[in-house]
């Protein structure tokens, strides 16, 4: 009763902090929910009184129409039954039978309700097996039934964070990997499988005792038996709960007959200790400091195709930049199909022909003399390992792979259709800094999106998930300082705050880590560093990749830039969070004096011309144009309000108005706001301006003329609307398979519920 009632305190306490906006509720946010792990983690026994507890609670937050706790309980409740060594099935069908009821509730109530629902039901019929696949995908477990790998990667810009903080990361997930071996793993998966069927039945010191004392080949024989039985169970529509039971239990009385410990430890005797807990691995994090532009395509390539595991190992480990390239792609009318090419030996350069290639072939029927093919002196271009179309085609023994077309296709034999391609592997990509490494991400994110277009790789074998962890150091660089001299924490973090307004439980456990990172930065290092088992940031990092699956979608917006000078060509670019202009600095003497007199007569601000389609509610589209006098604007793509679309600019354009009274001429700054998704602006006095994208003083354009905005297409539909006008030249209107394309490029990034209406 003790136990029940210190949980029940801290569950409680738990809620009160989704209700607390007041300063000092401020401190410990974040802590409460990952203490609350760690001590039932301490005693895994407690499981159960958790699990019983917050099923209460839940019930009684969908009767009271405390809608607001049913996410963040839901969540905690989950966790903990994945990590709990045994849950009773009376247990697991309350839970089961409250997420049915949350499949009447509007989004995102009904989806998580759906998503948690089908996991119960496979872990009711299988014990074990959301924890079993967690680990065999986060550590990369060799699995046939399940044949899934997971990977984190955490990106850090290092000229946004200082060098503290990514040190300090570094530690972390290093000491996050040490005593992580595939052996270790396996064991925690055969021991939780057992423990989660038999429960205190269970004799889990002679269980460890058994596999610590065997070789690894052993380790993996029965490692394969459990996740055969438990994959098996799960899978089978009318399985029985006891069959399962029956199937384990005979592996577990083979492991234990396999070694003397068996005579010292009977099967039958639970006597020591009862239920124990099985640790949950850290999963698998690298950490990147990101220097390169292309740096995260080459990341995700190699997770698919490590160059180690290619066809061509011999090749690829000794000649990789002598691969030459004859990229050929062949396009099919009806459907979006995309098929590799072929290692060519041919360069394409007339005098690396060989000598019998000098004389042309001649067919049956035809004239003996034929026009010779002329070709052009040129150079090879050395292209690096991961441009290779050796390397991007399927490999010879990669699971899921396509096998390329057969030769047998010339000769009129038909060619066996190829397996479909299977998402088995899933990259998490953390972000960690601000709004500026955000607009990174769109960039690199667009230019992947165009990669895929051309050139499909990584979109039908790679589920790539997006998650954001702010970070702002209290101390900015002075890349930081040259953005925003006077502008505030909450001002480079307003994605976040958008994050933490829509999902509290997000607000929560995420944002409270954007001033605790830098701090436990600073602290002092422990000389056991890498003897601590409870590494809060790599904890909650793990958490929130686990059960952060509900994306927000933001709307890349792209931006067409017009310089002053017309022999400059446009250039063109996207932004996530923001567009902002300035007046530029004249530097000709000339033009100094003009601008003078100019403002003199007409105040401070150059004369713009905007044109924009004004946003509706019947979302028709109304095109208005306006001249005005202005000193800079700035586009907002992130509301203020969470209700508020998110495919629309918040733009606020500096007016000047002239004023005209008795003492005189002055002029005044009016505020002037409008909604839109498609804006063109263009100084019509021919002065330039200076364009700032993300708040980032590495994406700063000068002499710039015009801008127009509109969002960012997906790469893929224009490439097929493309093809599409070859054929329909008159058609306006999307036909085809384009009217079922996704049209704009949104990028996602996971919270812990979406966007709670």
């Amino acid at each position: 009763a003790e136990v029940e009632s210190d949980i029940l305190r801290r569950v409680r306490t738990l809620l009160r902090e989704l209700d607390a906006h007041h300063p000092a509720c401020q401190s410990d946010r974040g802590m409460l929910r990952w203490t609350l792990h760690k001590k039932i983690d301490q005693n895994p026994s407690n499981s159960s009184i958790l699990v019983r507890i917050l099923v209460k609670e839940l019930e009684r937050a969908e009767r009271g129409d405390f809608r607001h706790y049913i996410i963040p309980l839901l969540h905690t409740l989950m966790y903990t039954l994945i990590k709990a060594p045994c849950i009773s099935d009376e247990l697991c069908s309350r839970v089961y039978d409250f997420c049915k009821k949350l499949l009447t509730l509007p989004k995102p109530f009904c989806t998580i309700g759906l998503d948690y629902a089908i996991r119960l039901k496979m872990e009711r019929m299988a014990p074990g097996t959301l924890y079993q696949r967690m680990v065999i995908s986060e550590q990369s477990l060799k699995s046939d039934p399940y044949p899934y790998q997971e990977k984190i990667f955490i990106f850090a810009d290092p000229e946004l964070l200082s060098k503290a903080i990514c040190n300090a990361l570094v530690t972390d997930t290093e000491a996050a990997q040490v005593s992580q071996s595939p052996r270790s793993c396996m064991c925690y998966v055969i021991i939780h499988a057992m423990q989660a069927v038999l429960g205190e039945g269970c004799n889990v010191s002679g269980l460890k005792r058994s596999l610590q004392d065997m070789p690894m080949s052993d380790v993996e024989h029965w490692f394969r038996q459990v996740v055969a039985a438990v994959e098996c169970a799960g899978q089978e529509v009318s399985a029985d709960r006891s069959q399962h039971a029956e199937r384990l239990e005979k592996i577990y009385r083979a492991v234990l007959s396999t070694l003397q410990a068996a005579s010292l430890f009977p099967p039958g005797d639970a006597s020591l200790g009862g239920l124990q807990g099985t640790p949950l691995p850290n999963p698998n994090i690298s950490f990147h400091l990101w220097t390169e532009d292309d740096q995260l395509w080459k990341e995700l390539v190699l997770f698919i195709r490590p160059l180690s595991q290619s066809c061509e190992p011999n090749c690829l480990s000794q000649d990789l930049d002598n691969f030459e390239i004859q990229d050929i792609i062949s396009d099919c009318e009806c459907c979006e199909q995309t098929r590799f090419s072929v290692l060519s030996t041919d360069s394409g350069i007339e005098r690396d022909l060989p000598a019998a290639a000098e004389e042309p072939l001649a067919p049956c029927g035809t004239e003996t003399e034929q026009s010779r093919l002329q070709r052009k002196g040129g150079i090879k271009k050395k292209q690096s390992p991961l441009e290779s179309v050796a390397f991007l085609q399927p490999g010879c023994n990669s699971p899921g792979a396509k096998s390329p077309a057969k030769p047998q296709r010339r000769l009129g034999i038909p060619v066996e259709p190829a397996a479909p391609l299977q998402r088995l592997h899933t990259a998490r990509i953390v972000l960690l800094g601000d709004d500026r490494i955000l607009g990174r991400l769109a960039q690199a994110y667009h230019s992947l999106r165009k990669r895929e277009a051309r050139r499909v790789f990584l979109t039908p074998r790679l589920n790539l998930q997006f998650y954001y962890i702010p970070v702002t150091t209290g101390q900015p660089n002075t890349l930081a300082v040259a953005d925003h001299a006077a502008a505030g924490q909450e001002e480079l973090c307003e994605v976040a705050g958008y994050l933490g307004r829509a999902d509290p439980w997000y607000e929560s456990n995420i944002n409270t880590l954007c001033h605790m990172i830098p701090k436990l930065a600073t602290m002092p290092s422990s000389p056991s560093k890498y003897l601590v088992t409870d590494l809060f940031i790599t904890d909650v990092i793990a958490y929130y990749v686990r059960m952060g699956i509900q994306p927000v979608c933001f709307q890349v917006y792209a931006v067409k830039i017009f310089f002053n000078d017309p022999a400059q060509e446009p250039t063109e670019d996207v932004f996530l969070t923001e567009l902002r202009t300035h007046l530029q600095e004249t530097i000709s003497h000339r033009e100094l004096n003009m601008t003078k007199k100019k403002m003199t007569l007409d105040g401070p601000g150059i004369d713009l011309t905007v044109t924009y389609r004004k946003v509706v509610v019947s979302d028709r589209a109304k095109e208005l144009a306006m001249s005005l006098r202005s000193t800079g604007l700035v586009m907002k793509a992130i509301p203020a309000d969470e209700a508020e679309d998110l495919v629309c600019l918040n733009v606020n354009i500096t007016e000047i108005v002239r004023i005209n009274n008795l003492s005189g001429r002055s002029f005044s700054a009016v505020a002037n706001r409008l909604k839109t998704r498609n804006i063109k602006i263009r100084s019509t006095e021919q002065r330039p301006f200076t364009v700032c994208l993300d708040k980032d003083s590495r994406r700063v354009y000068r002499n710039v003329i015009s801008v127009e905005v509109s969002p960012c297409l997906e790469p893929s539909y224009c490439l097929q609307k493309t093809r599409t006008m070859k054929f329909s030249l008159h058609e306006t209107e999307d036909v085809g398979l384009v009217k079922y394309m996704p049209k704009s490029l949104l990028l996602p990034i996971n919270t812990f519920a979406g966007v709670i209406q």
